[in-house]
């Protein structure tokens, strides 16, 4: 859609770990420094977390344990900063515990320093002893993590190039604002009945004084 002019003056591309992405970025604009994006590399860890707490839960309640990570899916999830006060004390709780799904947390919590470093010459010796670290947990969805960020280190230091101004945010917001619209919009069949939610929710256009206004 670019065209071959403007994909080859791009600066900067930012995208997740999906192959296809990374493949095009790589044929039409390679001169650009490809960003993968913080909230993707995260939501991946996410995803890891969130396995290893329910086949946890579902072994301890199997043994005749107590139920100890039962509520606490969000708890470990959200960043602590994010926590109500009930899912703070259930993290608290949470940590007395020698279990897997705490230990992938505590993982994912020690690879928040990544995005602090300045110099990409030491985040790529942390995210190096992370791995390692990982590798070393047996917790095997977060050695999968640890695998793919190992097999895409080139393009996780690029954030240190953009001085990590680079994300996709915006449009995970707009599709977002988006796919809300459109579910809210639901009974309404024509395209321009969909454009016009689109249109009143993402250009926070003024509300008409009557409904038959838009007609």
């Amino acid at each position: 859609m670019l065209g071959k002019a403007r994909s080859a003056a791009l600066e900067f591309a930012c995208s997740d770990m999906w192959k296809p992405y990374l493949a095009v970025i790589a044929e039409c604009a390679g001169r650009a420094v490809h960003v993968l994006d913080r909230y993707h590399v995260m939501a991946q860890m996410n995803k890891a977390i969130d396995e290893v707490r329910a086949a946890e839960a579902r072994r301890l309640k199997a043994d005749g344990h107590e139920p100890v990570l039962k509520h606490s899916r969000w708890v470990l999830l959200k960043r602590p900063e994010n926590l109500t006060e009930k899912q703070t004390a259930k993290l608290k709780e949470l940590l007395r515990y020698n279990l897997k799904a705490v230990r992938a947390y505590l993982l994912r919590e020690e690879f928040q320093r990544f995005w602090e470093y300045r110099s990409p010459y030491w985040a790529g010796r942390f995210l190096r002893d992370w791995c390692a670290k990982a590798m070393r947990s047996r917790i095997e969805p977060m050695k999968k993590v640890a695998r793919m960020l190992r097999s895409h280190e080139g393009l996780l230091l690029n954030w240190f190039e953009a001085k990590g101004t680079i994300s996709a945010g915006s449009v995970e917001g707009l599709n977002y604002n988006a796919k809300l619209t459109m579910k809210k919009a639901y009974g309404f069949q024509t395209v321009r009945g969909v454009k016009i939610a689109l249109y009143h929710r993402l250009g926070a256009l003024p509300e008409p004084r009557f409904a038959h206004e838009f007609c």
